[in-house]
């Protein structure tokens, strides 16, 4: 059974930082991609950051590039999402995803489409004050 469990999420201050986790199981790790998605109240799902486990690409919407870092530790079969200088308009849902990419790599433009990815965690909550 595949599962997805983000944890890290909590209430931060504007100009803080916290770190998402993303554990995984139930399939290759290094045949798959993951990415994060995170979705605010009445707004669409958005892209934050992929990186693919077969060839180390990484990705970051640019809203949060420079801001933001993905990273993953395969021996734990976790990614890590970094997130400083967090900002009001980063309050989301934060969900991490999973979609093979072993002989398929996503490009610039797929990896933030939510509907090629075949699995998701439950989300966790991120809330930045001012």
């Amino acid at each position: 059974e595949v599962q997805l469990v983000e944890s890290g999420g909590g209430l931060v201050q504007a100009g803080g930082s916290l770190r998402l986790s993303c554990a995984a199981s139930g399939f290759t790790f290094d045949d798959y991609a993951i990415g994060w998605f995170r979705q605010a109240p009445g707004k669409e799902r958005e892209g934050v950051s992929y990186i693919s486990n077969s060839d180390g690409t990484t990705y970051h919407a640019a809203s949060v590039k420079g801001r933001f870092t993905i990273s993953s530790d395969k021996a734990k079969n976790t990614v890590y999402l970094q997130m400083n200088s967090l900002n009001t308009e980063d309050t989301a849902v934060y969900y991490c995803t999973a979609v093979v990419v072993e002989g398929s790599p996503l490009d610039g433009n797929m990896w933030s489409d939510p509907d090629v990815y075949a699995y998701w965690g439950q989300g966790t909550q991120v809330t930045v004050s001012s």
